[in-house]
């Protein structure tokens, strides 16, 4: 099944992102749940990361929750909100 999670950061939580952002991409890339795509969410300058947006490719949407519980941004407090749903992808017209 695939999982949207949608992020969005606390305010003013660019420095800890910054300071977890390898970190960060390194357990995504861990493979304990397949990630399908994911990047940060842009402030209206279109440079100042505000979020983060995954589509993952899981059983449940229990293990989804349980890997984003872990995630070194939630460790570190990054994110404010966090909704974790599950996605029936309907069009992917890339060719």
């Amino acid at each position: 099944m695939r999982i949207v999670v949608h992020c969005m950061d606390k305010p003013d939580a660019l420095p800890v992102r910054l300071a977890n952002y390898e970190a960060h991409k390194a357990y995504l890339a861990s493979g304990k749940v397949a990630t399908v795509i994911s990047g940060p969410l842009l402030a209206d300058d279109l440079e100042t990361m505000i979020g983060s947006m995954f589509i993952f490719e899981a059983d449940t949407i229990d293990d989804v929750v349980a890997f984003n519980r872990e995630d070194p941004f939630a460790k570190a407090g990054v994110w404010e909100t966090v909704s974790i749903r599950p996605f029936l992808m309907r069009v992917d017209n890339r060719g």
